[in-house]
């Protein structure tokens, strides 16, 4: 099981990143980031000019093949979905 990470929303709607997870995802500071809604979660991620539109399959494979592979059975699932 994953570590569970809690943090409060502060009154101008920002949030602290851990900085595990920060580190985890290349989450630099002056990142772009996205914002998505999945399933009813919220998503985020780091953000690349070029990167393909996210609607577009290889767009979907390209945002998983370009970050660091750190857990290869979640990386598979987030390809193929629940």
């Amino acid at each position: 099981m994953k570590p569970s990470f809690k943090m409060r929303i502060g009154e101008r709607g920002q949030v602290v990143i851990p900085k595990e997870l920060r580190e985890r995802f290349g989450l630099l500071p002056n990142t772009d980031v996205e914002f998505l809604e999945e399933k009813g979660r919220l998503l985020v991620r780091p953000l690349q000019p070029e990167e393909p539109s996210r609607d577009d399959v290889w767009g979907k494979v390209w945002g998983v093949l370009r970050r660091k592979v750190t857990d290869v059975d979640r990386d598979i699932e987030e390809m193929r979905g629940r």
